[in-house]
């Protein structure tokens, strides 16, 4: 039976780095992965989104929509951006914190986390909501929010941890592996 993950967020997150790391992961359990990314003003703020489908009946890297079987958002407004892809009952891993568009802020208009994730709520399956401020905080970097996502997935059982912690050591830098290990066990 396949996975079908979608992870989107804004040009910087590490969306793609998290799909490299899923999609290795999986390769490394003996699955059969296909990813692709979807990358728009990736360098400028805008949307960043991966398809990683896990199975061996996926014969195509693009997810279609309602068939998602999680959404991994790093950003509130890019889960609702997003949200066609899941399937029925499917489940959203968001991050709490808002990213403002500089469209937004021309405007003088903001975006809530609240009513963002209210919607989330109400459209999907279930919401898993983390706080990745206070993460970063606890972990003393801001720049693992997205393998602290990726560890609130593996508590759904999407994956194992230690696969997870294996594909970290081939595709980050060393000094930064230990690090990434407590990022995946941060959320309980």
């Amino acid at each position: 039976m396949s996975k079908n993950i979608l992870i989107c967020g804004v040009g910087g997150q590490g969306t793609v780095l998290a799909a490299k790391v899923l999609s290795q992961a999986a390769i490394s359990g003996g699955e059969k992965v296909m990813s692709a990314e979807t990358i728009g003003m990736a360098q400028r703020g805008g949307s960043v989104v991966s398809h990683v489908r896990i199975g061996s009946d996926v014969y195509s890297p693009l997810i279609s929509e309602k068939t998602a079987d999680i959404i991994i958002a790093f950003e509130a407004a890019e889960a609702v951006r997003n949200i066609r892809y899941l399937k029925d009952n499917g489940l959203v891993i968001v991050n709490k914190k808002i990213v403002q568009p500089v469209t937004a802020s021309l405007t003088g208009k903001t975006f809530d986390e609240e009513t963002m994730i209210s919607y989330l709520e109400k459209v999907s399956g279930k919401v898993i909501a983390v706080d990745t401020d206070q993460a970063c905080t606890d972990l003393g970097s801001s720049k693992v929010v997205n393998i602290v996502l990726l560890g609130a997935a593996c508590n759904t059982g999407l994956i194992d941890k230690g696969q997870i912690k294996s594909a970290l050591k081939i595709l980050v830098k060393p000094e930064f592996y230990e690090l990434n290990c407590k990022a995946v066990d941060y959320v309980k």
